[in-house]
């Protein structure tokens, strides 16, 4: 890996010594120990993130016996700070997968991770500086605005009007927002206002009533994530004002796979994003120690349209997301 030289130097003197791979010195040589810092499971997309983690670890450290995994989740940008900062202090760890509760906060305690040498994964929600990392995991943010942006200036008229739930503040947000504003331009599609509704159902629910009490007309709202849409559905039901709007979402937790099957007029696309990239991340990572194939760069994950045509490729109804 880029960060460290262990690879290298193990690598030469396996090949010194003669009738050794690389890959077999390092596997009975040397340990390492990966940290993944990710926030805690609060809304239905972490808890798919949480449990695809701990299942590749579990997975991971069976197949690698000379790896060691520190996981630690945090309510909040702080808590994951602290959390990084210990797992080099205490830890000394060798790589470091992070998907930082926010951007900007986890940008510095992130940089001095990669200065001192560590490599570093991000996953999904980038840093506010580019090119800290080692290699960039995500699915396609960009591509995610873009085909619900898509959607939205084919299905909707000049004139109907829109309002929009953003996610956390992070570069990850602006660009799925960039994509979907770019998308619909030109489409005379007007947005109402876009808030964050930071990805959560409360705070999207609540976003949700403020426009409704705004707003005496609304075609439609792209929530930009499940949990968001379900905490919409909630206050426009409440509002006894579901004949009038739909909504898309996003990242296909499966409640919201099922109630497309059954051809919800409310419900009527959303868009792939699946929690299980930590995974790739965590593999990809682990694959960069215990072996000299490069891992370095960014790895996106493709979104998809999912319809109710073809829904039921995308129910997992064992999932926990």
């Amino acid at each position: 890996m880029k960060r460290r030289s262990f690879l290298n130097t193990i690598a030469a003197t396996a090949l010194a010594a003669g009738g050794m791979t690389a890959t077999g010195a390092i596997a009975q040589d040397q340990s390492y120990t990966i940290g993944v810092a990710i926030p805690s499971a609060t809304h239905g997309f972490m808890g798919g993130l949480n449990f695809h983690a701990q299942d590749t670890i579990k997975r991971l450290e069976a197949t690698y016996p000379q790896l060691t995994f520190v996981l630690a989740t945090a309510g909040d940008a702080g808590t994951m700070v602290n959390d990084i900062e210990d797992m080099v202090a205490t830890r000394n760890i060798d790589a470091l997968v992070v998907l930082p509760f926010e951007s900007a906060p986890l940008t510095s305690p992130v940089q001095a991770v990669a200065d001192a040498g560590i490599w570093v994964t991000v996953v999904d929600r980038g840093l506010s500086v580019e090119g800290i990392e080692d290699l960039y995991v995500a699915g396609d943010n960009t591509g995610f605005g873009r085909v619900a942006g898509e959607y939205f200036a084919e299905t909707l008229s000049e004139g109907d009007k829109i309002v929009v739930l953003r996610g956390i503040p992070t570069t990850l947000d602006n660009e799925r927002v960039d994509a979907f504003s770019a998308a619909i331009e030109g489409s005379g599609v007007e947005v109402l206002d876009m808030q964050h509704g930071n990805w959560n159902r409360d705070d999207a629910f609540n976003v949700m009533q403020d426009y409704l009490s705004r707003f005496p007309e609304i075609d439609a709202v792209w929530a930009a994530d499940d949990d968001m849409a379900i905490g919409a559905l909630e206050a426009i039901a409440q509002a006894g004002r579901s004949e009038e709007m739909w909504v898309v979402g996003g990242a296909g937790m499966k409640e919201i796979i099922a109630r497309m099957m059954e051809n919800d007029p409310q419900l009527p696309v959303n868009v792939t994003y699946p929690p299980a990239q930590i995974s790739t991340a965590i593999e990809l990572t682990a694959l960069g120690l215990v072996s000299s194939t490069p891992v370095s760069g960014r790895f996106i994950i493709g979104s998809q349209l999912i319809t109710p045509e073809n829904a039921e490729q995308f129910y997992f109804p064992d999932s926990p997301f």
